[in-house]
């Protein structure tokens, strides 16, 4: 009787892990940290998100993405990793006082990083792709990734990356 009850509790978390495998989210960022040395990673493009966001973002790429980015190489190679650092878009004063009217804009205070880690086989249920958010250097809520991939599901033509590069 107990070995019934200790197998059947066995199959019944060899079953939940399994379908958490499968649903996906089994990819927990719980493993992901913010590489440090991601500032130090090449420059893909620059961009300005208008709209609630409104800020200014660099995205930067470790060697693997920033060649593929560059050489307009898709998919992008596993170990791909595209980091992308944003802030708050602030008027210069400093600036502004110079050219006597508000037409300079800054990066203000840092609103986070978000990554793309490129693994096709661990990751294949996102497109190939893992997103892990940082707010002040620390992993976001998981609630928070769970949202990443349906807004780049429109480039899935691209490897759901936004960016081009910017030469």
């Amino acid at each position: 009787m107990k070995r019934t009850i200790f197998m059947t509790i066995a199959i019944a978390i060899a079953a939940f892990g399994f379908v958490r495998y499968i649903s996906g989210q089994a990819n927990s960022v719980a493993d992901v940290t913010l590489p440090p040395d991601y500032r130090e990673w090449k420059l893909i493009s620059v961009a300005h998100e208008g709209g609630n966001l409104h800020d200014l973002r660099a995205i930067l790429g470790n060697d693997a993405a920033y060649r593929a980015a560059r050489d307009k190489t898709l998919p992008f190679p596993n170990g791909s990793i595209i980091a992308r650092v944003a802030w708050k878009y602030t008027p210069s004063e400093e600036n502004n006082k110079v050219f006597g009217r508000e037409q300079s804009f800054v990066p203000g205070s840092s609103t986070n990083v978000q990554l793309m880690i490129k693994d096709s086989n661990k990751y294949a249920s996102t497109g190939g792709w893992r997103f892990v958010q940082f707010n002040d250097g620390k992993r976001a809520e998981e609630e928070v990734h769970k949202t990443c991939f349906s807004c780049h599901e429109p480039v899935k033509a691209r490897d759901f990356v936004f960016t081009r590069y910017a030469p």
